[in-house]
């Protein structure tokens, strides 16, 4: 499998990136990376990392998209951006795979401007998987598509519950729609529309019903579907609760214990894996005819890592040929 990895996305860019990609590398032997940004910049952190093999390679790209730059100038101003040589590689099937660590709108802008989308997607979202008290979940869109129609929500819960099946292993996924209350009437004209779109569909066997914000993390289900919008702030939200929590109770209990300090220590950076964005690597633009993995910006070399071998089990588990065949024989209006 070869995948391109943006080198220069990322706050720390390009030494996680290329450190990450190595050990990615080196854990599977099926693996070929090519490193998309500056060649005279990447060959020296090659160099300097020692690395000697055959399936690291280097494509030029003369630009950087910034984190903080408005996605829409930056695809304008920045053609030769590391961005968007990594979607023309994969637009041209010269790679299988996009993953980046940069400037989240930057990524899905550029992903969207090649059209590259699976047959009948409407929109392509992003995914992201939360721990539970009954496990885990997929939240999705939690910003790809700030605008969303009841029938992209629809095809989110389609494309959600497969990734559910095949990356979680959740045999019979249940599908909730957040919303500001469980009744079939709340929300505005979208949720309410998109309620009774997914009750009349194919998946309304799996379809829950509304899920209220408290029920997220209860496991209420294990499909979550929401507009792009929403799905941002629940995810920033509980990215930022979750460091509050588990630094206070780390805190408050570790500090107060005489003994096995160290024990105590030891279970709370396990139960904060759970949390940490670092473990799964990155979330994946679903509906895309290819592989995006969009990382955290601060991501480091174990995420970068991740990342790449997450989209090598993308492949290997045929998620977008379960996606299309589905739209394909229950199409949505």
């Amino acid at each position: 499998m070869r995948i391109a990895l943006d080198a220069m996305g990322g706050d720390f860019a390009p030494e996680p990136n290329i450190t990450g990609a190595i050990a990615a590398l080196q854990a599977d032997s099926a693996l070929n990376v090519v490193l998309v940004g500056p060649q005279d910049q990447l060959e020296s952190q090659i160099e300097a990392s020692g690395y000697c093999g055959d399936r690291l390679s280097i494509v030029h790209a003369s630009q950087v998209v910034g984190m903080e730059e408005k996605p829409t100038d930056a695809m304008r101003q920045k053609p030769d951006s590391s961005i968007s040589v990594c979607w023309k590689l994969m637009a041209a099937r010269e790679v299988d795979a996009v993953v980046s660590a940069g400037n989240t709108g930057a990524v899905v802008a550029s992903g969207l401007k090649t059209r590259l989308f699976l047959k009948d997607v409407k929109r392509p979202g992003i995914a992201v998987t939360l721990p539970t008290l009954a496990g885990h979940a997929v939240l999705m869109d939690v910003g790809a598509n700030p605008s969303a129609r009841p029938s992209h929500l629809y095809q989110y819960a389609v494309m959600g519950e497969i990734y559910a099946r095949e990356v979680l292993r959740v045999e019979s996924p249940k599908i909730g729609l957040i919303n500001i209350g469980s009744e079939d009437v709340k929300g505005n004209d979208l949720y309410r529309d998109t309620y009774r779109l997914l009750t009349e569909s194919p998946l309304k066997d799996s379809f829950v019903g509304n899920v209220e914000g408290r029920g997220l993390y209860q496991g209420e289900a294990d499909v979550l579907i929401c507009e792009g919008f929403v799905g941002n702030v629940v995810l920033k939200v509980s990215e930022g609760m979750a460091d509050f929590l588990m630094k206070e109770a780390s805190k408050h209990i570790i500090g107060n214990l005489d003994v096995e300090r160290d024990k105590a220590k030891q279970a709370f950076q396990d139960l904060g894996k759970r949390f940490r964005y670092h473990e799964t690597g990155g979330a994946p633009l679903l509906g895309i005819d290819g592989i995006c993995i969009i990382c955290h910006g601060s991501s480091d070399a174990h995420s970068i890592s991740n990342a790449l071998r997450g989209s090598a089990m993308f492949k290997d588990r045929g998620i977008n040929s379960q996606i299309a065949e589905h739209l394909a024989q229950k199409p949505v209006a």
